[in-house]
């Protein structure tokens, strides 16, 4: 298919979530029926016309129990997107592609979890990390170095760059500090009221440094549901349509999971540059037509480097970006106005995902005063990695 008939066939209609929680005090399986539920009803589509789901391979909760559960009559289109986080907006990509196509009508991306009272991501490898197979072969070249956790292996990223472009820790702090901002205004916040400064920010704990705590995403229980359909039908829903301009997935050379260190510069992220080419091209815009941004922040580090790898800025000028209030509501990039995964909840980027939607709609509880015609959404890395672009239906 072309990128022109691929762009602005499909639409996320409907958004809907769970609380975002430390202990959610049910099932991942129940949690995962709730937010489609709940993002059916916003859609106001009922179970009967879902015939699609896509989702990660990480999912606990497979669509044949959801579908089970919710009385779902049947199912014409099902995939699954690996790699984590770094495959955050690919299930979008997935659903709008089998929706434009015609392969399913209603397609539902759904992500839960119970990642703080199950397990910790940041606990260390996972049960399914020791048995001995390809996908897991790349951590016997970094866990027998203390490189355990996904905080371990950021780090060791992160370090290089504030050497190469002088940035310190108080620069990783400010994005901290913004994220924590806008999750104050937020009720569905898990840190809803309260805000840091970067006295705290630099008083937290080192965790893997120069990771501090407050670098650190959360740990969440809770789930996020999005449905997608045509965006001519959803013209005809309640809520003003978030059009699916592009949408993208990405692997760069030498990509390994979280520690691609054999490259030459390994503070690049040739996936991210890949994915935003790809973007820019299906869109018809650049960075410059880009009024909001949901960056993925499972650590501080990311955002300094994926404002760079999308054109946002120069190398080593995030930095500065960032100080010179560029991602403030009022900035020139609004960025995670919903307080990110370090201040909202984190559920894989899928709750970012839903903000984006909500700054097309107008109804985010940070939402800027200019016109919002176009929102980045990203994916995490240094792992392979997904975006899209969100637009309004004008």
């Amino acid at each position: 298919m072309s990128f022109q008939g691929f762009s602005g066939a499909a639409a996320i209609a409907g958004i809907g979530a769970t609380e975002f929680s430390k202990n959610s005090g049910r099932s991942e399986w129940r949690l995962a029926c709730e937010c489609v539920l709940a993002a059916l009803e916003d859609a106001g589509i009922g179970v009967e016309e879902v015939d699609g789901f896509a989702l990660f391979t990480m999912e606990n909760n497979p669509e044949i129990a959801v579908a089970r559960a919710l009385g779902i009559p049947r199912l014409s289109f099902f995939s699954r997107i690996p790699h984590g986080g770094g495959g955050a907006c690919a299930p979008v990509q997935q659903a709008a592609l089998a929706v434009a196509t015609g392969v399913a009508n209603v397609v539902v991306v759904y992500r839960a979890f119970n990642e703080r009272s199950g397990h910790r991501f940041g606990a260390g490898p996972p049960p399914f990390a020791y048995t001995p197979s390809t996908d897991q072969e790349y951590r016997n070249w970094i866990n027998p170095y203390g490189l355990l956790t996904p905080a371990q292996q950021e780090a060791f990223l992160a370090r290089r760059y504030l050497h190469k472009y002088g940035a310190t820790s108080e620069d990783l702090g400010r994005v901290s500090v913004l994220s924590r901002k806008h999750a104050a205004n937020n009720p569905k916040a898990w840190f809803y009221q309260r805000p840091i400064t970067l006295a705290d920010h630099q008083n937290s704990r080192l965790i893997a440094e120069p990771l501090r705590l407050l670098d650190c995403c959360q740990e969440s229980d809770g789930g996020q549901a999005l449905v997608i359909v045509s965006a001519e039908r959803a013209r005809d829903l309640p809520h003003p349509p978030a059009v699916i301009r592009a949408a993208a997935q990405g692997i760069g050379p030498q990509q390994i999971s979280m520690s691609s260190y054999y490259r030459e510069e390994i503070e690049r992220l040739p996936e991210v540059a890949d994915v935003a080419g790809q973007l820019w091209r299906q869109a018809g815009l650049g960075s410059e037509g880009i009024d909001a941004a949901v960056l993925y922040d499972a650590f501080t580090p990311m955002v300094l480097l994926q404002l760079e790898e999308y054109g946002f800025c120069g190398w080593g000028e995030a930095k500065d970006f960032v100080a010179d209030g560029q991602l403030e509501v009022d900035g020139r990039l609004p960025v995670n106005t919903h307080g990110g995964q370090l201040g909202e909840g984190y559920l894989h980027g899928v709750n970012g995902i839903a903000e984006g939607v909500r700054l097309i709609r107008g109804s985010s509880t940070n939402q800027p005063a200019k016109r919002v015609e176009h929102v980045l959404v990203t994916g995490g890395s240094p792992v392979p990695h997904s975006a899209i672009v969100l637009g309004a239906d004008r």
